[in-house]
């Protein structure tokens, strides 16, 4: 079983990193994304339930790559469902997308982290009488991928992660990394740590992890999108940083978990200090995730995080990926196909379609509050 579930979830994120640039997904280009969701009659049945209200014309968005194979089947879906519609979602990165929003350049904007005090003042120019808020749509674990021929598990600890992204454990067989793995046989090949070169939100929660779980080795600004990290190597975006793992001998990076089955890479075990390492799946990154507390105000969902969490069973990097859009002040041509398609994602339906792209419903309780603010969007 646990075979055929790895190959349906690698089907699914084939299916949806094929999508060419992704940029504008329409119902007629999106026959192999069909096919990744499962059957036709899933993805003909959540197209019925979807309710398209006055939607119409398109929609311009950008951000989180993190979210791409998420928004991908969304978009899908929600094509099929809304003829006349077109969402087109650039995953250009986090901070790509925080600034073509705040700059009034797109509807809406994805993150994996939630707006700083000083977007939120720079949405206000553009969300007349009122500002951008944060509402959580998709979590899921940032997996670390690895490349080292001879070794099918590896287990790494926080403190042994950071000393690995900071250049200071060089080599595979480093006495840290051994000690952790007493019956894998680790080369001497060199580490190729591979990081994000544009700003991102996965980033951001990997350095969140790092300092809030390791931090003496960690010394770096857990707020900042940038790798700040000294050696390694960049790639654009998590396909980027998965597609030169995978061809690279002994290297290892962070990206969503859909990119890691993607490119069937083997994911690292975190031991947490809980009794077990804990893997990488979308079951173990919810139970973190179903902890985390609401930390924004009013109509603002953002969200605090226990990244140094030792439940057991709970995957501690994980991101929560945001739209952030206008509580007031949307445009009138695209405002009722905003609140449409999210309305959408956040339903039943459309996070039950997230499991199978390898990533993390909503709690219940978080959804539910989303389900009740997208509506007063205005």
């Amino acid at each position: 079983m646990k075979l055929q579930r790895k190959n349906r979830l690698r089907a699914t994120a084939l299916g949806a990193l094929a999508v060419s640039g992704a940029l504008v997904l329409t119902a007629c280009g999106s026959d192999d994304n069909t096919e990744s969701t499962g059957s036709g009659d899933k993805t003909a049945a959540a197209a019925s339930n979807i309710k398209c209200d006055d939607a119409k014309g398109q929609v311009l968005a950008a951000g989180s790559s993190a979210q791409k194979n998420a928004m991908d089947l969304w978009v899908k879906n929600f094509q099929q469902a809304c003829s006349g519609v077109e969402i087109n979602y650039q995953p250009i990165g986090s901070g790509g997308g925080i600034t073509k929003f705040t700059q009034g350049q797109v509807a809406f904007a994805g993150s994996d982290s939630a707006l700083k005090p000083e977007e939120v003042t720079a949405s206000e120019k553009i969300c007349k009488g009122g500002k951008g808020i944060n509402l959580p749509m998709v979590g899921g674990p940032v997996a670390i991928g690895f490349n080292v021929p001879g070794v099918d598990s590896l287990v790494l600890d926080a403190q042994t992660l950071a000393k690995i992204f900071d250049s200071k454990i060089k080599k595979w067989d480093d006495k840290a990394i051994a000690d952790l793995n007493p019956d894998a046989k680790l080369p001497s090949t060199a580490i190729q740590a591979f990081h994000r070169s544009d700003e991102s939100g996965t980033t951001q929660n990997l350095n969140k992890y790092l300092k809030a779980a390791a931090p003496a080795e960690w010394n770096y600004d857990d707020s900042s999108k940038s790798w700040e990290a000294k050696g390694g190597q960049a790639a654009s975006g998590s396909s980027g940083v998965a597609s030169s793992v995978k061809d690279t001998e002994g290297a290892i990076g962070y990206f969503e978990l859909s990119y890691a089955t993607a490119s069937d890479l083997t994911t690292v075990k975190v031991d947490t200090g809980a009794g077990a390492p804990v893997e990488a799946t979308t079951e173990n990154a919810s139970k973190a995730i179903a902890a985390a507390k609401v930390k924004g105000t009013g109509n603002d969902l953002a969200l605090e995080l226990d990244y140094a969490t030792k439940a057991e069973g709970a995957y501690p990097i994980i991101l929560v990926t945001y739209e952030i859009a206008c509580d007031k002040g949307n445009k009138a041509e695209t405002l009722p196909s905003v609140k449409a398609f999210l309305n959408y994602t956040v339903s039943d339906e459309g996070q039950k379609v997230l499991s199978e792209a390898g990533y993390a419903p909503l709690p219940t309780e978080i959804a539910a509050k989303v389900r009740e603010i997208v509506p007063t969007l205005s």
